[in-house]
């Protein structure tokens, strides 16, 4: 079997208009899948430079491939099986600026250098104090930018066409604002090493560079130890660097205040690549709509999927009874809370649907019932209240999903045998074996309705809200008697 460099492989040679920090499975199989695909459907013509964010980490793989890779995509699309092999050659070349600091340092001399990319970990986008501008490099991810900044500056003599435009990809709500806020900090901290430069590189930074939150919506299981040597056999190389991913994928950008969305459209054209890339005025609509339409109706399938004897996402969207509580949660409860266009709303969870009935993907329901009740305090709570208060009456499904989790987290063993083993916080676990203790489902309903401090937070005592003690008390009865299957058929 052949190696896979350039020497074996035919490699595309760009501009590099890209850098990227971070070099792991989700920016490989997104957004380097992503530009790939707007390479080979727009002019835009563009290479990306990897950086490694952290002292370790695989930029000597990627360089020992001279870059390439494939991308194996599995799930459904438009109700068809599709699993795929294609080869990305958009990165140029990988970096690490511990060992290679001079040479990260050079890419702000670069004129066609436009973007930045990363993805550094939720915990990436932090200020730390201890960072000096001589470290070389910078500890965190803003600091090590806010250095590439104004080398830049310098380096074109603060010329407004030089800024760069900044879209992190960090699973953090708002993350281009958080990393802003980091560059700015870092410009105040190191006003001494800058000089007579500050003002004048902070105005730089504040006008002509463009930072965007945006949010990113791909399932990347990662390297494909069960199928490697298949997939290896299949595409003819020894590609050790081979990333799995899910077909759906969504990148939301939201624009800049400094930029308008025609001009960000223009220089970043995956739109016109037919590619599900947004760019929109804010991403926080989409935020809510992807917490509400894909996390929502998880956090209550799971329980009520495992009670019912069901143990895969799969098989409960397949399930004649569970498959018709799911789209019930989802089409007739969480999409009547939220604000955009009911077609747009249908379509997303359609597509919702199609990746939670994915054929290559054995999800575990037990997989996400992991901190069951926070989950359903931030993606399940809002919907019920906004239900409520469109509709005058409760969601039956929202609630019958939280009376599900009540009675998982009372533990023991379900009807075939198979173990119940919640797992939250102590304090929650607590809360939840002393309820459990008194025998008595309203004093149950009611503790845990009562758990602002501990579950609730800003949300108070949920006994407040009229009609929920009762229809929670009615559920967990039912559950106890008939058994949630046939609970669940009650509401249909």
């Amino acid at each position: 079997m052949k190696a896979l460099n350039k020497l074996t492989a035919p490699k595309s040679v760009a501009p590099e208009k890209i850098i990227q920090f971070g070099e792991g499975n989700f920016l490989r199989a997104f957004v380097d899948w992503i530009i790939w695909n707007t390479n080979q459907k727009t002019n835009f013509n563009a290479s990306v430079v990897v950086v490694q964010p952290i002292d370790k980490g695989m930029v000597e793989w990627l360089n020992g491939q001279d870059c390439l890779y494939h991308v194996n995509l599995q799930g459904r699309l438009n109700g068809e099986a599709v699993n795929t092999l294609e080869r990305i050659d958009v990165i140029s070349r990988a970096l690490n600026p511990y060992s290679q600091n001079a040479a990260f340092m050079a890419l702000a001399d670069q004129p066609e250098i436009r973007f930045v990319i990363s993805n550094t970990t939720e915990a990436g986008i932090a200020f730390d104090p201890s960072c000096k501008f001589s470290d070389a490099p910078a500890s965190s991810y803003p600091g090590k930018l806010t250095q590439l900044l104004y080398r830049r500056f310098k380096t074109f003599n603060g010329d407004p066409k030089k800024g760069l435009i900044i879209m992190p990809c960090e699973l953090i709500f708002l993350n281009g604002h958080h990393l802003k806020k980091c560059i700015f900090e870092y410009i105040d901290l190191w006003k001494e090493d800058f000089g007579a430069d500050y003002e004048t590189f902070k105005d730089w930074v504040t006008n002509y560079n463009y930072v965007c939150a945006t949010l990113v919506d791909r399932i990347v299981p990662g390297f494909p130890r069960k199928e490697i040597a298949q997939i290896q056999e299949k595409v003819g190389y020894a590609d050790n660097l081979v990333v799995q991913a899910e077909i759906f994928h969504l990148w939301v950008i939201e624009k800049p205040t400094n930029m308008s969305i025609e001009d960000l459209r223009a220089e970043f054209p995956a739109e016109k690549a037919g590619l599900h890339v947004l760019i929109a005025e804010s991403e926080a609509p989409y935020h809510e709509r992807k917490v509400t339409l894909l996390n929502g109706p998880h956090t209550v399938l799971a329980p009520v999927a495992y009670l019912s004897g069901l143990n895969i996402v799969r098989d409960a969207c397949n399930h004649d009874v569970i498959g018709k509580y799911i789209y019930k949660v989802q089409f007739e409860e969480l999409m009547e809370t939220l604000n955009l266009p009911m077609d747009e709303l249908k379509q997303f969870a359609n597509d919702v649907l199609e990746r939670f009935n994915n054929p290559y993907v054995d999800h575990a329901v037990t997989s996400i019932m992991l901190n069951s009740f926070p989950k359903y305090q931030t993606r399940d709570l809002p919907g019920l209240k906004v239900y409520l208060e469109r509709k005058g009456e409760l969601p039956k499904g929202l609630v019958l999903g939280l009376a599900a989790i009540i009675t998982y987290y009372k533990g023991g063993v379900r009807e075939d045998g198979a173990p119940i083993q919640p797992n939250d916080s102590a304090e929650i676990m607590q809360l939840l074996t002393d309820l459990w203790a008194t025998g008595d489902t309203r004093k149950v309903a009611e503790g845990v309705l009562a758990a602002k401090d501990l579950i609730w937070g800003e949300h108070g005592d949920l006994n407040l809200i009229h009609g929920l003690t009762d229809m929670l008390t009615e559920f967990l009865n039912s559950i106890q008697e008939k058994g949630m299957l046939e609970t669940v058929k009650s509401i249909l």
